[in-house]
């Protein structure tokens, strides 16, 4: 039990302190750093398992056991990495100077700024849970149809994370030092490229949808045939949303990187479970549209937390307007 008590603090600790120092490097733009960590801990993570799962190169075989000490031993090892650069490429900013004493106010700060971040995310996770919980409701092959599309979908999502993730360093870079008019030109210019893919990802997922969804099932299933079909459908409705989905989360970036985040809290809140959670439900469970109308609803909530956010952010004027 002692060593199990060990994974999991590890695991309560060392993702925290790996995800707070790349946010830092992503901040002073220093993103190929994190880029080249992550790679390095997802080839550590594969050989690692691969020894202590199955026991190879005169490791113990520990089975699931062996998977936990390796992740743990991955984060670590990340953790590592992502310290020595930090220290190494930004000496300026003495990360570590007197660190055990803390800075309230500061803390204060964050904590102000961070958890309507926070209630954010896990209202939008929460949508695309409980949309897995509603089709759940209608039946298991479209429940199967609706986790690989939705994987196929996050793939796609990812660019637009990190065109958003972007948005927020550079709009916060633009905020302090007052540079209004770079930070409205930068923003646009984050939301053209996003619509610049979404609109390729809506191209790709109406045309080859078979091709997409195949790599996740076994043609030798005799449900697969069944399981596709849903999915075609499912990519036809993801196709609807792409433009929305990828819309609200530039905004969201935007605005977190100008500090306003607790009226977006309040907007993504009302969007997703107000109006995204029941219209899901109405579609899809009491007019019988299935899954379909499962992430039509979805889609219904994404466009108005995408239009919302977009109102916000062109209203958001710190400086009159002919000045920015």
């Amino acid at each position: 039990m002692g060593a199990e008590y060990l994974v999991v603090a590890g695991w309560g600790i060392f993702p925290a302190l790996v995800m707070t120092l790349k946010s830092f490097l992503a901040a002073l733009e220093k993103t190929q750093a994190v880029l080249w960590v992550t790679v390095a801990a997802v080839v550590a993570n594969a050989l690692v398992n691969y020894a202590l799962i199955f026991g190879h190169w005169g490791a113990p075989e520990m089975g699931i056991v062996g998977a936990a000490w390796a992740s743990l031993v991955v984060q670590v090892l990340s953790f590592v990495l992502i310290v020595g650069y930090a220290q190494w490429a930004t000496p300026e900013h003495q990360l570590f100077v007197r660190f055990w004493r803390a800075d309230w106010e500061a803390f204060g700060e964050v904590f102000r700024l961070g958890w309507p971040i926070g209630i954010t995310a896990l209202a939008e996770v929460g949508l695309f849970a409980a949309s897995s919980v509603m089709m759940g409701w209608i039946g298991t092959l479209e429940l199967a149809a609706h986790g690989i599309a939705m994987q196929v979908i996050s793939l796609a999502f990812m660019v637009h994370l990190g065109l958003s993730n972007a948005a927020t360093v550079r709009a916060g870079r633009a905020f302090g030092r007052g540079e209004i008019a770079a930070l409205r030109h930068g923003a646009f210019t984050v939301f053209g490229m996003s619509l610049v893919f979404a609109v390729i990802a809506v191209v790709v997922f109406l045309v080859m949808p078979e091709v997409l969804l195949s790599a996740f099932l076994d043609p030798r299933d005799p449900d697969a045939p069944a399981v596709m079909a849903i999915g075609v459908g499912l990519m036809a409705a993801a196709a609807l949303f792409q433009l929305v989905d990828a819309a609200q989360v530039m905004a969201l970036g935007v605005l977190r990187g100008v500090q306003d985040t607790r009226v977006p809290m309040v907007i993504a809140a009302v969007a997703y479970w107000v109006i995204g959670v029941p219209v899901s439900y109405l579609l899809g469970v009491t007019f019988g549209l299935g899954g379909v109308g499962i992430w039509l609803g979805l889609a219904v909530g994404l466009a108005v937390a995408a239009v919302l956010l977009i109102w916000r952010f062109l209203r958001w004027r710190p400086v009159p307007l002919a000045q920015a």
